[in-house]
């Protein structure tokens, strides 16, 4: 019951903040926000360390033990646990289509997708139309904030931050099943980390280890493809970012 009310008081602060933007316009910032690159760029050198010793080396054993059709079923299964948010957060922003089709890819690919380990919904023209909660709060009108390096997690805003925090506590499936059954969300999502990273794995290595100014790289990879992502928000356009997707 306590974790309930917890969950409530969320709810009652994006209630709050939804009063507070209401009168708001949508704006994707532009320019460079970063006044704590100090700090961020210490935070971005234990990042590079975690991947170096810890998530390359857990990747490549991953991907070298398991074929390609397990770690895409562990990637579906991960991404399909998590769209009771996405459904909440196409609500949130008022996208009621994007809410119906979403919930019919959910249920498409939990029942007869066995659970989701199958992706019938784009086989069947139910693709992802994927958002979260700092898109919700892009649509209500708060700013972008600074540009925030997290430790464990990546490039980040202050807004997206945020986000990724009501995230975790928007999904029913985080606080409606019961042990140890709630373990399985989060290993699926480690196992979809290891394979999103196994995947890229050129791409990223390239990135932190052979740019001159990996920081500089990742935070302007970041901005882009986040912005980008937030100015084709209600459209049918697929934005993939791989470092989104590898440290969340």
């Amino acid at each position: 019951m306590g974790r309930i009310v917890q969950k409530l008081r969320l709810f009652g602060l994006a209630g709050l903040l939804v009063a507070l933007s209401a009168c708001a316009t949508p704006e994707v910032a532009q320019g460079l926000n970063d006044p704590y690159e100090v700090e961020n760029r210490q935070r971005h050198a234990l990042n590079r360390d975690l991947d170096r010793f810890v998530l390359r080396p857990g990747s490549n054993a991953y991907g070298g033990i398991l074929p390609q059709p397990v770690r895409q079923g562990v990637g579906n299964f991960a991404s399909n646990l998590s769209m009771p948010s996405v459904v909440m957060n196409d609500l949130f922003q008022g996208r009621i289509d994007d809410a119906a089709h979403n919930s019919l890819r959910f249920l498409l690919n939990t029942t007869i997708g066995l659970g989701g380990l199958l992706d019938l919904g784009t086989q069947n023209g139910l693709e992802l139309r994927d958002s979260d909660f700092g898109e919700t709060l892009y649509v209500w009108g708060l700013r972008e904030g600074p540009y925030l390096e997290l430790p464990g997690v990546g490039p980040s805003t202050t807004r997206h931050a945020f986000g990724r925090v009501v995230d975790l506590f928007t999904n029913p499936v985080s606080y409606m099943v019961s042990t140890p059954e709630a373990y399985i969300p989060p290993v699926a999502k480690l196992g979809s980390v290891l394979g999103n990273r196994y995947r890229y794995g050129a791409t990223i290595d390239s990135m932190l280890y052979e740019s001159a100014d990996s920081y500089t790289q990742a935070r302007l990879l970041y901005l882009e493809n986040r912005r980008y992502r937030l100015g084709s928000a209600g459209t049918t356009e697929e934005v993939y970012d791989i470092y989104e997707e590898l440290y969340e």
